[in-house]
């Protein structure tokens, strides 16, 4: 059954990232390697490398392949780097990350998911991953600073606190606007000043906490 899996994400691969214009050979690889049909629910294991985000446990979703893939290539990430997910749910952006840096640290506000994010990781041997259960709209200051920020909710506004987590150099991908319609935005800190690049309109789920919205607002599933 493994090859039928592997068969699957090759042609995700082909298919929808190539197309549509995910060019960068170490993401390919890291989407074509990365087991997202472990990451859903078994009922959903079906449609797991279909281009869709998928609803998980207390209200999340695990975004579609072309988001992941999207934002890791606009993130411009290297090796070496440190890089901040606000959001882990499942961790598979996490695990995709993890491909491509040296760590991830990922923050979740559910205590049960992050639990159960954290053993999925390390049950498939992701060392470089560590999963944090908080408040993520503030980033996480612990860790920091960051060469890297994600994150997969929509945000009217970034919190300086956010922003002063990054490297200079570093960059941060997010979709900004409002709970139905945003952009995805990418800025990169440049000392006291910042780059802002924007990446394409998009719809993304909320994201909850001091940072962010207080309470969930009503939108609808994520996608470009």
């Amino acid at each position: 059954m493994s090859d039928v899996w592997q068969q699957q994400r090759q042609r995700m691969v082909d298919e929808q990232l190539r197309p549509r214009g995910i060019h960068d050979q170490r993401i390919l690889a890291a989407m074509a390697n990365v087991p997202r049909h472990l990451f859903v629910p078994e009922a959903l294991q079906a449609q797991a490398y279909s281009d869709q985000a998928l609803p998980l446990t207390l209200g999340q979703t695990i975004s579609q392949p072309y988001i992941v893939a999207l934002m890791a290539q606009e993130l411009l990430l290297n090796p070496h780097e440190q890089l901040l997910e606000i959001g882990a749910g499942s961790g598979y952006a996490a695990a995709v990350f993890a491909e491509l840096v040296r760590k991830v640290v990922t923050i979740e506000r559910h205590q049960a998911l992050a639990q159960q994010t954290q053993v999925r990781l390390r049950n498939l041997g992701y060392v470089n991953i560590e999963v944090v259960w908080g408040d993520g709209s503030l980033g996480y200051p612990t860790a920091a600073p960051y060469h890297a920020i994600s994150i997969p909710a929509a945000t009217p506004q970034l919190a300086q606190t956010l922003l002063s987590q990054l490297h200079d150099g570093g960059r941060l991908v997010a979709p900004i606007g409002d709970a139905q319609d945003q952009q995805l935005i990418r800025l990169q800190r440049q000392g006291q000043n910042w780059q802002k690049t924007t990446i394409s309109n998009v719809r993304f789920v909320p994201l909850i906490g001091a940072g962010g919205w207080e309470h969930a607002p009503e939108t609808t599933a994520e996608g470009e």
